[in-house]
């Protein structure tokens, strides 16, 4: 093999990477677009997932893509593990489709007719035709369609160089001791690890194989140990591409890697135990590209065989290996702005961040009030870390939903984006109320001040109160049931109400000598950001019961429901007032 063979070799190499990045960005840009929302809604079962992660695959000629959205999918909360890992079985199977593309190269005609059949015909064809596309047609579709010819035409002419630089290794001595030494299946599975390591790319590697075969020297016994290397070291990108995810999208990426080598390892067991014991025939047949496609394709077709049924079992293996992080609160936000560009993913990746945070504001509400009663340092600094989380939740989600605001929305998406936006300004200040509470609580504890028993029990009714309206809130925001936010109201006015008489009733006890100015500060702060939070609930429940009205109108909504007072909100506001009267004669 002379130096102008390496070169050619190198060259064969460039152009074939170059032709399928080329050929995957154009079927990606195509119908990459489509395909992510494809996944994330038909994923409800593990068969629809392993169908869809190889119908994807093979679309976009990427595992690695297809794990990569999947991961996105679970990192921002969107999907499960259990159903991540169904998907990148198919992934694992679709991306042997390639090796198919890859034997067209090897198609030869021997003249006249058959000779339109031949590689150097065919690429010129779709280059000729993919090159038009990409020049003179002004419209975007059509060209990546050329994208995708031109890659497809690059591909080939590559792997024809490739093939023809590695002929003569056929007569080195070299190759045939290499090649001797790849029959050690470890020392095989190592180099097909090493082969897609650093390629990064499984198709490629398996295309590098397909290349080196057309010298007649790799057999079977050769080839096997390498395939199933290659498949473990496509792990490499999605483990790189998990780097800087939360532990829902590191999860997912090991989940690739664990399924790789779980299934070349159960595999090689069995074969080469069954091949001890047999002797197969087939172990030295000379490997063709098109042999090695079918080798690829069956090993993994049986990985997957193998390993479907225990989808909970790799779950939990994946589980064990990456723990949950034992914190009380994050301020990790998990919203990914690639699934911009899918308003209706980004919506529900703003939902379900958004419940999330409504969860921690909840948390903080009433760990807060349980500090009145018993201050604890711990519960103080919880309070403080999910009050700093709200804030984080805010700058966050909100830079996000002004992103998504300059989409092509539809109306309902435009609606549920403004009230999203609407309801995160009202959850961060729940949090900012809490966290005024609990430094009351701290002062409270630190200087000793001490109620009047009236006092006392006025705060304890107002705080059952208000822990009646977060929890109404809460429960009617995160299951969405207008029938329970429409008692927020009702409830709100009360707390008006009963604020209100008690600022009455601690002027009474300020003048009668039963409380001081001191314990007056405290009391009234207590009240007021009490108020606060209740007046935050309705609004929250008003942009709920906004969203199935189809408008979004707060202030005519409450002016309306205040004036012209209905029989249940009437009847709610009565309830109320008997429950939390202060002096239990209302």
């Amino acid at each position: 093999m002379t130096i102008s063979d390496i070169i050619s070799l190198f060259s064969g190499i460039a152009l074939f990477l170059f032709g399928m990045t080329l050929m995957g960005d154009g079927l990606k840009a195509t119908s990459g677009n489509k395909l992510e929302p494809v996944l994330f809604r038909l994923t409800d079962t593990p068969v629809k997932g392993l169908l869809l992660g190889g119908g994807v695959t093979t679309v976009i000629q990427s595992s690695s893509a297809t794990s990569v959205i999947v991961m996105g999918f679970v990192n921002s909360g969107m999907m499960k593990l259990r159903q991540a890992i169904p998907v990148i079985l198919g992934a694992i199977l679709g991306t042997s489709i390639t090796g198919w593309i890859i034997c067209l190269s090897y198609i030869e005609g021997a003249g006249g007719v058959s000779s339109l059949l031949s590689t150097t015909t065919l690429t010129g064809v779709v280059a000729i035709i993919g090159i038009f596309l990409r020049l003179f047609c002004k419209d975007k579709g059509r060209r990546h369609v050329g994208d995708i010819m031109m890659g497809f035409a690059i591909l080939m002419f590559g792997m024809s160089t490739m093939s023809s630089s590695v002929g003569g290794l056929k007569e080195q001595a070299w190759f045939d001791q290499l090649l001797s030494t790849l029959s050690n299946p470890l020392l095989g599975i190592l180099a097909g690890v090493m082969i897609a390591v650093l390629l990064q790319s499984a198709s490629a590697a398996v295309g590098i194989v397909q290349a080196l075969s057309v010298t007649g020297s790799i057999v079977f016994d050769n080839a096997l140990p390498l395939l199933m290397g290659i498949s473990i070291g496509a792990a490499l990108p999605v483990m790189i591409a998990s780097l800087g995810t939360n532990t829902g999208g590191k999860r997912t990426a090991l989940s690739y890697l664990v399924s790789c080598a779980l299934g070349v390892m159960t595999c090689a067991s069995l074969y080469y135990i069954a091949e001890t014991v047999f002797s197969f025939p087939f172990v030295g047949m000379a490997m063709t590209p098109v042999r090695i496609a079918i080798v690829n394709t069956i090993l993994r077709m049986i990985m997957i065989i193998i390993l479907f049924p225990f989808v909970d079992i790799l779950e939990a293996l994946v589980c064990l290996i990456i723990p949950e992080k034992n914190t009380k609160t994050s301020n990790e936000v998990s919203l990914n702005d690639r699934f911009i560009r899918h308003p209706s993913l980004a919506i529900e990746q703003s939902r379900l961040a958004i419940t999330r945070m409504a969860e921690e504001a909840h948390r903080a509400v009433l760990g807060s009030i349980r500090l009145i009663g018993a201050f604890s340092d711990e519960e103080f600094e919880e309070v403080a870390a999910l009050e700093e989380s709200g804030d984080h939740y805010e700058d966050r989600l909100g830079s996000f939903l002004m992103k998504l605001s300059g989409q092509d929305l539809t109306k309902r998406q435009e609606r549920e984006s403004s009230i999203f936006l609407y309801t995160l300004f009202d959850l961060e200040r729940l949090s900012d109320h809490a966290m005024n509470i609990a430094e009351c609580a701290r002062e409270i504890h630190e200087k000793q001040i001490s109620f009047s028993e009236e006092a006392q029990r006025e705060i304890s009714i107002i705080s059952t109160a208000v822990r009646e309206i977060m929890d109404i809130t809460m429960k009617s925001f995160s299951e969405k049931d207008i029938k329970l936010a429409a008692k927020v109201e009702p409830l709100e006015q009360v707390i008006d109400d009963t604020s209100a008489e008690m600022k009455l009733n601690h002027i009474d006890r300020l003048q009668q000598g039963k409380c001081s100015i001191q314990q007056g500060f405290a009391f009234n702060d207590l009240i007021s950001d009490y108020e606060r939070i209740s007046d935050h609930c309705s609004n929250i429940a008003v942009a709920l019961i906004e969203i199935c009205s189809g408008s979004f109108a707060t202030h005519e909504y409450l002016g309306q429901v205040k004036e012209e007072h209905d029989d249940n909100y009437d009847k709610c506001y009565k309830e109320y007032k008997i429950r939390f009267a202060l002096h239990g004669n209302e």
